[in-house]
């Protein structure tokens, strides 16, 4: 997953949430230097004029507001699949979501959310309350077996580019011997990646007695983390949506800690540390 060069967009639904994740665009925004657009996907065409006043209403309200200039734009398609679309079409840089987490029936289908980030080739921020604090210091980096757990480093180089972030990683206790190998070597690499960039960090083993989503949750509130970096799985099916993904539960998280989604590309390269 390539860094892209243009926006950032924000799935701007009418909510308060979504208000929550524009309030995380602003801040990042002066940070990164980039333009903000409020997105919304309408379903049907006869919409789009009757509530693209309203959203560039808004938009022009924020841009005062903020004093960062916000656009707006409404396009016709479907939440899962045209929110990753436009961001990959414009280039954006990040998505910035707001969500109310795993509610209602979402506890049974599974965590819209997932569903809209595994559509998207940009990576999403993916928060629930306003922010609490103005940057991400403090970043909880999961990595066990998967091959793809590596494509999250280029972010990591990049966050701690804009924020001098300090990186947690979190090892799971495996017991089988095939998982400890592969995570051991996504581990070495990791370290080595950090290491070569005088990245800081601190290497921790998760206890073993829960899902790692689970302790990957608790660890990140022990340490008052300010963001979770993740990857999703790379050939998630329904039945992970149904029967609950890894990813799922940290991104709908009841810390309500924001969330960063890296969803892999299989032509997507990590820059090597050699």
């Amino acid at each position: 997953m390539k860094i892209g060069k243009g926006p950032i967009i924000i799935p701007w639904d009418f909510t308060e949430v979504a208000e929550n994740a524009l309030k995380y665009a602003v801040r990042i925004s002066y940070k990164i230097e980039k333009p903000i657009t409020l997105l919304h996907i309408a379903k049907k065409n006869s919409e789009e004029q009757s509530l693209l006043k309203d959203l560039q209403a808004i938009a022009k309200e924020k841009t005062e507001k903020y004093n960062k200039h916000i656009d707006a734009d409404i396009v016709e398609g479907k939440i899962f699949t045209d929110i990753g679309k436009y961001a990959g079409e414009k280039d954006a840089e990040l998505v910035i979501m707001g969500t109310h987490g795993m509610k209602g029936m979402q506890k049974i289908t599974g965590s819209w959310a997932l569903k809209v980030i595994t559509h998207s080739s940009v990576p999403f921020i993916v928060v629930q309350d306003p922010p609490a604090k103005t940057e991400f210091k403090r970043v909880v980096l999961p990595i066990d077996f998967k091959s793809e757990a590596k494509e999250k480093l280029n972010w990591v180089n990049y966050l701690q580019k804009f924020y001098n972030s300090q990186f947690f990683i979190l090892k799971p206790n495996f017991t089988d011997s095939g998982f400890i190998q592969k995570t051991k070597a996504n581990i070495a690499f990791c370290k080595n990646y950090l290491e070569h960039r005088n990245i800081n960090y601190e290497l921790h083993m998760a206890e073993g007695d829960k899902p790692f989503s689970q302790e990957t949750l608790h660890f990140a509130k022990k340490v008052n983390a300010d963001l979770i970096l993740i990857v999703t799985t790379k050939y998630i099916s329904m039945t992970d949506y149904m029967l609950g993904a890894h990813e799922q539960y940290i991104i709908a998280n009841q810390e309500s800690i924001p969330v960063m989604v890296i969803n892999p590309s299989r032509l997507s390269k990590v820059q090597s540390f050699r």
